[in-house]
């Protein structure tokens, strides 16, 4: 059965390359990322409708919030990047 992380689009997955790379530079689990920083940097809007609809954020105006399962997917994200050094 997919999940709704299998067919994430590179839009969405800009999102959680963003909260990986947050996590990774702090040491620490990363729940929630800006989404607007006033700066004229913003997460791409087609991508934040689509995790929001999969079910693995929530959304305001100002920040992404990641649901359980989007921070699991977090994670998966960053033993991925950690698995690809090896090669």
């Amino acid at each position: 059965m997919a999940g709704p992380t299998d067919s994430l689009s590179d839009k969405a997955l800009s999102i959680f390359a963003f909260a990986a790379y947050h996590s990774l530079i702090s040491g620490e689990r990363v729940a929630s990322v800006i989404r607007r920083d006033g700066h004229g940097h913003e997460a791409d809007p087609e991508g934040v409708a689509e995790i929001t609809d999969k079910g693995l954020a929530t959304c305001t105006d100002e920040q992404i919030a990641f649901t359980a399962e989007g921070e699991a997917f977090v994670g998966t994200v960053i033993a991925s990047l950690r698995a690809a050094r090896g090669r």
